[in-house]
């Protein structure tokens, strides 16, 4: 679900069955052309779908991070947040990002998801096993 889908009146009933947050961290680090843009937003909601389609009902979407500027403070900035949605109810965080080359550490962030090396998306199954095994509580830190 995303974040507007719910209402303040729905929230105490539904709390108790979303217990993931999903934080899309599209990544840019510069100044990008248009289609270039499109192209880095076309990649994170492709991995997103990977997340809210087959896990929806237990999964809610928060608005993305688009643009960073420096990954040491981002990573003191994205633990934070996380820490504090944590704080609100949700037990487990979900990074997505579409910068291949993002490396960051956060505590806080129980998976983490991006493209490989070569820009390769992860595959669904993966996805899927990794985010099953974080809820059976089988997962390591971070993917």
């Amino acid at each position: 679900m995303k974040f507007s889908e719910i209402t303040r009146e729905q929230w105490d009933e539904l709390s108790p069955y979303l217990d993931t947050c999903l934080l899309p961290v599209t990544g840019i680090s510069s100044a990008v052309k248009p289609y270039e843009a499109t192209e880095w937003l076309e990649q994170l909601r492709d991995i997103m779908d990977f997340i809210e389609i087959p896990f929806k009902g237990r999964v809610v979407t928060y608005p993305a991070w688009h643009y960073i500027y420096n990954s040491v403070e981002l990573a003191g900035h994205i633990n934070e947040w996380c820490a504090s949605i944590k704080r609100l109810g949700f037990r487990y965080v979900i990074v997505v990002s579409a910068n291949k080359d993002l490396s960051v550490q956060c505590p806080a962030v129980d998976l983490w998801f991006q493209p490989g090396a070569e820009g390769v998306l992860p595959l669904q199954s993966e996805v899927s096993d990794a985010i099953r095994a974080l809820w059976s509580g089988q997962a390591s830190s971070t993917s």
